[in-house]
């Protein structure tokens, strides 16, 4: 069974939870969600496993060439021991991969989608960029040299992707012990959140625990509410502009720069660094959390019942694509990819209609 089938099967358990967490927050009066938000950020999701079903050809060509030509040795692909090895080596690999996410700007230009959601609940964990694979793959080449097989290279990063699911709710509180090992809910809405006490910490994707050995680890404050989003805020639903505008950003300061050096460095400080000479011709306003406000253009009834509908088109087609894909020349693939993509279009250009003109288009 190929990973794209692994997660059309787990599909319906993905949107089974995140109804369950909706109820569970209208039930307690805390509820977590927004239409507009939950069906793009998913939508994003449906975009990432798309553009994965090309990008794996590079990610795991790289993966197997190093290990077929460079491992030191060859470790059992049948031993237990491999496994979970692999498993902890995958997610210490996974935290450098993080950190540098968000600590240089050409891997948070990719990871930012991620973030780009002002809500934190279930449907934020779907929500993953396009475009990771343009480094990703590098962080994780270690393992490849050590020796670890691609079978379960490939299994164990499916299993710490499943795994951070679930740590993206508001509706589980601190769990003691849990939280001090593994990436837990409380941990990661720190992660999640913006505030300055929170901003750039804890990386883990299964084990809490690399944060606390490297210094990235804080805990979540009682007094200090989370504000979620990017400080960088997208302010749009369309998926295609979700993936691209960081490195739109980038490469206009890079244009506007005069300096050769300011020019390249602008990929790799943190993000958010601009050059001297770009930021004064062109200031940006600083991030003031005060001023933090959700985007959420109104929608009429029509036009969120016309993305509901459109959404649910689109979970279907997903499905049969990444079921099929694996059979499908390239051409079928592409063409595929296309209709995804432009559905993923729709439901976002549909979450962000005026209800007055949503409600005069739906009604011709």
């Amino acid at each position: 069974m190929t990973g794209p089938q692994v997660i059309v099967l787990a599909t319906p358990l993905f949107l089974l939870l995140i109804g369950l967490e909706a109820w569970a927050g209208f039930a307690r009066n805390r509820n977590t969600y927004r239409l507009n938000d939950a069906l793009n950020s998913i939508g994003l999701g449906i975009v990432s496993q798309v553009i994965g079903v090309f990008s794996a050809l590079l990610t795991l060509g790289v993966y197997v060439f190093v290990f077929n030509h460079a491992a030191l040795w060859v470790l059992p692909a049948n031993a237990v021991w491999v496994w979970a090895a692999g498993l902890v080596f995958y997610d210490f690999c996974y935290y450098w991969h993080h950190r540098f996410g968000h600590t240089v700007a050409l891997f948070w230009a990719a990871h930012v989608v991620h973030h780009q959601s002002e809500d934190y609940n279930l449907s934020t964990a779907l929500r993953q960029t396009s475009s990771g694979w343009l480094g990703g793959w590098l962080f994780y080449l270690p393992m490849a040299a050590l020796g670890v097989p691609p079978l379960v290279f490939g299994v164990v990063a499916l299993v710490d992707l499943l795994y951070q699911f679930w740590v993206h709710t508001q509706q589980i509180g601190k769990l003691g012990w849990f939280d001090r090992w593994f990436c837990a809910p409380s941990n990661h809405r720190v992660h999640h959140a913006v505030n300055d006490k929170y901003l750039d910490k804890n990386y883990g994707g299964i084990f809490i625990v690399w944060d606390r050995l490297f210094g990235s680890y804080a805990e979540e404050d009682d007094a200090e509410a989370c504000v979620y989003g990017a400080r960088g805020p997208l302010r749009s639903w369309n998926p295609l502009w979700a993936n691209l505008h960081n490195y739109a950003d980038m490469a206009t300061d890079a244009w506007r720069a005069k300096a050769w050096a300011d020019k390249l460095r602008v990929g790799f400080m943190h993000p958010g660094w601009r050059p001297a000479d770009v930021a004064a011709r062109w200031p940006k306003p600083a991030f003031d959390i005060g001023q933090v406000e959700r985007y959420d253009p109104p929608m009429s009834r029509a036009a969120q019942a016309c993305a509901v509908a459109a959404f649910l088109g689109l979970i279907g087609a997903t499905a049969l694509f990444l079921w099929n894909a694996h059979r499908m020349t390239l051409a079928e693939q592409v063409a595929g990819a296309a209709l995804v993509l432009a559905g993923a279009w729709v439901v976002g250009w549909l979450s962000e209609r005026p209800a007055r003109s949503a409600a005069s288009v739906f009604s011709r």
